[in-house]
């Protein structure tokens, strides 16, 4: 069955559009000539037309049934100037043993149906619609969004090149998937991971120069030798040793010594005083052994600062070096302090050495610098084997950068791996789940199809188009139409004519009325039939627009009657029509057709009302679970009170015609009797403008140049159409019809 119906950018209806909601298995649209009921029939008819792009239909289970519309179209199609007509296939000579096998196979493939809207319903659940997500679309994105947020988002600073190609969420969470089943990199800690990152993303690394390490020893070995702690001093056993040692002024005389010259004066005093023998005990005094530690002393110094000056320019240059390398493997930071800790160490070595050549009787002792030359080796081991890594990651950039993005794959779907189980397993038994509802739902589909062939030829062997010439015919003799009747085309196979009783071909010739009430019958028999004999039996529903046009009352009864038997079926479960809906402008049709038994049955479940209106050149549906109309009169009444609803052209008319029929046909009112009725002359005057533009409003032709009145206007005019009521004593009327009395009550309650 058709659910809803949304009419958009059409004809008279609005860009924003309005939408027949919640359609039943009885629909009624009551609407004016011009309201747009036949857009709506023409809709239905021919939805694919590119006129009603914006429009749709909506189906109860998506199920589309076959649709048969009477409109002004369909009469226009079936009843042109070719005086032949496509015959209808009804069940003809069955037995009712073959009724009974076809019924029941009907009831059959109607089970076969509902289970397979379950079946459908339960898989779109899963899988999804156009308007819903399925459990299978919930859960992926449910995964997506945790792959993105627990992953992308926490590592794409630091490995955003290895993401090149996956930076949408979809595509990131297949490449989890994907690289959860066919990774088989071996997994690296993330410290390792980023120190590659490092190297290998952004720019093309280029290949580092390996430190070379210094030779320490020979300093370090100077530094420890015993000559540092002994006193170097003279011979004990010559005559000037004994005042020398006790003065302890033995560096002081070795230092004046080297200030003697060739001849007898002193350097100090500059007398006389230097003997021949002075000289030879000053030479024993400081003999050979003296001589030779104070030369190795010296050589040690210089030795020592050769070393130092080599070593220092070599670490400085390091330092420099590496402090202008981006990359550097070198923890510069430590080196330099280790370094500036060294050189001070050294500096004070080399003031040491200075005091021991100058004093060397004094016991001293170097500061050992292994233990920071040992910590700065250390630093450049570590860096060179750091920058031998990344030598060989430059020599194999490709290789690596590839084994790099592998490992940190690896490294994420490690670090997601009970999610992904999680993902997997419940996707999996989605999957199967969906795969057994597919497969019982295409066998459905196919039990369904075969079973419908089935009937289809079991209607081809006992359908014929004689059982609706005779129904057509016997119709029309009840109801009066004797001068023509149905017969076969004698020119082409299940085709009508319609012949007089003198044989001439009548179509040419019927009048209006005529035409229509015949195509009203062929209509009804279509209905319960169909042009094709294997499509009898198929369900289908019905849209009916205006079909009592040029009609008399006789014939309005007989064509609602028809339809009301139509509706019993419907609501009985009879038949293959599934569903009715019912559009007109004759307010006595919609009395009769949708009263059952003469009377109103007030709201029911398979029933539901609307009114279509148009204000503004734009149509609108208003819904009602009650039928809205009750007698036209009622209806003028109803139009008044839904005054916003309506258009000022639509207002005049309505009063117009309250006016006529209650003071004029049944009161025998005249305009002046009504006029006259108001005692203030002012009064009189608006009356009589009320009446004039009443008369104006109705009779004359609008055109485009009209402009709506304005609300005050319109509001002065209906107060004094309540006043003709009050000042005629008809107060109680004006009260009735428009529910007054009832808010009063409710309003003393």
């Amino acid at each position: 069955m058709l659910e809803n119906i949304v009419l958009k950018k059409v004809a008279t209806y609005s860009d924003e559009g309005t939408n027949i909601l919640d359609l039943k298995k009885i629909n009624f649209i009551y609407g004016s000539n011009g309201s747009g009921k036949t857009t709506v029939s023409n809709f239905i008819s021919n939805p694919t037309d590119s006129k009603f792009t914006h429009c749709s239909l909506q189906w109860k289970n998506g199920q589309y049934l076959e649709t048969i519309v009477y409109n002004k179209e369909f009469k226009e199609k079936n009843f042109n100037s070719s005086n032949s007509i496509k015959g209808v296939f009804t069940l003809g000579q069955a037995t009712d043993e073959e009724i009974k096998i076809i019924e029941e196979k009907k009831e059959e493939l109607k089970q076969i149906k509902e289970q397979e809207v379950i079946f459908k319903t339960s898989l779109d659940r899963k899988v999804g619609t156009d308007k819903d997500e399925g459990e299978i679309q919930v859960l992926e994105n449910k995964f997506q969004e945790s792959c993105w947020t627990d992953l992308y988002k926490k590592y794409e600073s630091t490995f955003n090149e290895a993401f090149d190609g996956v930076k949408r969420k979809q595509n990131f969470k297949e490449k989890i998937l994907y690289e959860y089943e066919n990774n088989g990199a071996s997994l690296l800690k993330l410290d390792d991971l980023k120190d590659k990152a490092q190297t290998i993303f952004g720019e093309i690394p280029q290949k580092l120069d390996v430190i070379s390490l210094f030779d320490n020893e020979m300093l370090n070995t100077i530094e420890v030798n015993k000559i540092w702690s002994m006193k170097i001093i003279g011979k004990f056993d010559v005559d000037i040793a004994n005042l020398i040692q006790r003065l302890n002024i033995n560096d002081w005389v070795a230092q004046g010594k080297e200030y003697i010259q060739d001849n007898n004066i002193c350097p100090f005093c500059q007398q006389e005083t230097i003997t021949s023998d002075f000289r030879t005990q000053l030479e024993n005094y400081f003999d050979t052994t003296f001589i030779e530690s104070i030369e190795s002393i010296k050589l040690y110094k210089q030795q020592y600062d050769l070393l130092l000056g080599n070593i220092a320019n070599q670490l400085n240059q390091i330092e420099t070096t590496h402090k202008n390398i981006k990359n550097t493997k070198l923890d510069i930071e430590k080196f330099s302090i280790y370094l500036k800790t060294l050189m001070s160490q050294l500096n004070s070595n080399k003031e040491i050495l200075n005091n021991k050549i100058k004093e060397p009787s004094r016991v001293l002792e170097l500061i050992s610098t292994k233990e920071q030359f040992d910590n700065i080796k250390a630093l450049i081991t570590t860096a060179n084997e750091n920058i031998n890594k990344h030598n060989q990651i430059v020599e194999n950039y490709q290789a690596e950068k590839t084994f790099l993005i592998s490992s940190i794959w690896k490294f994420l779907i490690h670090s997601f791996d009970v999610e992904i189980k999680e993902y997997i397993k419940n996707h999996n038994n989605l999957e199967k789940g969906i795969e057994s509802l597919t497969k019982q739902y295409k066998e459905k589909q196919e039990a369904w199809k075969k079973l419908n062939n089935e009937i289809k030829e079991l209607d081809k062997n006992i359908t014929s188009v004689q059982p609706t010439i005779a129904e057509i015919n016997k119709l029309l003799k009840f109801y009066g139409f004797l001068n023509f009747e149905i017969v076969p085309s004698d020119r082409n196979i299940n085709q009508y004519q319609i012949k007089r009783e003198d044989g001439s071909l009548a179509q040419e010739t019927l009048s209006e009325g005529e035409i229509t009430f015949i195509t009203f019958l062929y209509y009804y028999q279509l209905a319960k039939g169909a042009i094709s004999e294997n499509e009898v039996s198929s369900d289908r529903i019905l849209v009916i627009d205006d079909p009592i046009s040029s009609l008399d009352s006789n014939v309005l009864f007989v064509v609602s009657t028809l339809i009301k038997r139509i509706i019993d079926d419907i609501r009985e479960n009879r038949g293959n029509i599934k569903q009715l809906i019912i559009l007109t402008h004759n307010v006595y049709f919609h009395k009769e057709v949708s009263f059952i038994n003469g009377r109103d049955t007030g709201v029911r479940k398979d029933t539901h009302f609307w009114i279509l209106r148009k204000k503004n050149k734009v149509s609108t549906f208003f819904p009602y679970p009650k039928n809205p109309i009750k007698t036209s009169y009622q209806l003028l009444w109803q139009e008044l009170k839904d005054k916003e609803k309506s258009s000022a052209v639509t207002l005049q008319n309505t009063m117009r015609r309250i006016i006529e029929n209650y003071f004029k046909i049944l009161g025998n009112y005249s305009d002046d009797n009504l006029i006259e009725k108001f005692d203030d002359y002012e009064e009189q005057v608006i009356c009589r403008s009320l009446i004039s533009w009443i008369n104006d409003g109705s009779h004359s032709v609008s055109d485009d140049l009209y402009v709506e009145d304005q609300d005050e206007s319109m509001e002065k005019y209906l107060g004094v159409f309540k006043n003709i009521f009050k000042y005629t004593n008809h107060e109680g009327h004006y009260n009735m019809m428009m529910n007054l009395e009832e808010k009063e009550n409710n309003n003393a309650i």
